[in-house]
């Protein structure tokens, strides 16, 4: 169980004695880890994506591919202090300063034991410094150190999806809203009163016309003399005045 885990984790040895790079991997390899090794620093970031003189970041960071063409992913970087051109000083400076190359641990390896050195390795961000020759018992340290990132690059793997649901789940409520307010509004019922149309007032003239003739034909029918019927008559008597 504890090999095979161990196995998952691939180490870049970066080392320009070829005595010294082949030590550091055949130790990396009884200790079960996969193991890339380049003789200087400038090929180190060429394997993780970045060019020396190139301060943009890497397409894909800390995924390099290997001699089988196949996608393998870096998770720490071993590197000797005293090297040609790029020291693994200024290597470590460079994977630091790249947004996509920081989280990779480094570990940095000398023959010279010079305190100030150690320091400004360690306060530039390196994991561990060792001195030459580095025994089995120092490589025990590296585990811990790419636990610790592969367990936080996990994390943030989990954040972003979380974070991307949520951003997903917002657009949603956002298309859901704007298809509401672009919706008809039911119209309310109006009122019978309203509904039904006003006579014009063309329409109105024949019905005050007919209203008129009905009254006048009352008036004439009051004053004709058919009235003078129901008076009673008395025949034979006359008025003496």
């Amino acid at each position: 169980m504890g090999m095979a885990a161990e196995s998952q984790f691939h180490v870049l040895a970066v080392d320009d004695s070829i005595i010294d790079r082949k030590l550091i991997e055949r130790l990396l390899r009884t200790s079960s880890y996969q193991v890339t090794t380049v003789d200087s620093g400038s090929k180190a970031l060429e394997f993780l994506g970045l060019r020396e003189n190139d301060k943009t970041n890497p397409s894909t960071p800390s995924v390099s591919p290997n001699n089988n063409n196949q996608v393998v992913e870096v998770n720490l970087v071993i590197t000797d202090y005293c090297m040609p051109g790029m020291t693994g000083y200024d290597l470590l400076k460079k994977i630091k300063e790249s947004s996509s190359l920081r989280n990779i641990p480094v570990v940095i390896m000398s023959s010279e034991n010079v305190p100030s050195r150690i320091s400004r390795c360690l306060e530039e961000g390196a994991e561990e410094f060792f001195l030459k020759p580095v025994r089995l018992s120092d490589l025990n340290k590296l585990k811990p150190h790419m636990k610790k990132t592969k367990s936080k690059d996990q994390k943030q793997g989990t954040a972003e999806k979380i974070e991307n649901s949520e951003v997903l789940q917002q657009h949603a409520q956002q298309i859901l809203q704007n298809d509401q307010k672009q919706a008809p509004k039911p119209q309310d019922p109006q009122p019978e009163s309203e509904s039904k149309p006003q006579p014009t007032i063309e329409q109105q003239q024949p019905s005050l016309q007919q209203a008129n003739n009905n009254k006048r034909k009352t008036m004439e029918q009051g004053l004709s003399p058919e009235t003078d019927r129901t008076r009673p008559r008395y025949s034979g008597i006359a008025t003496v005045v």
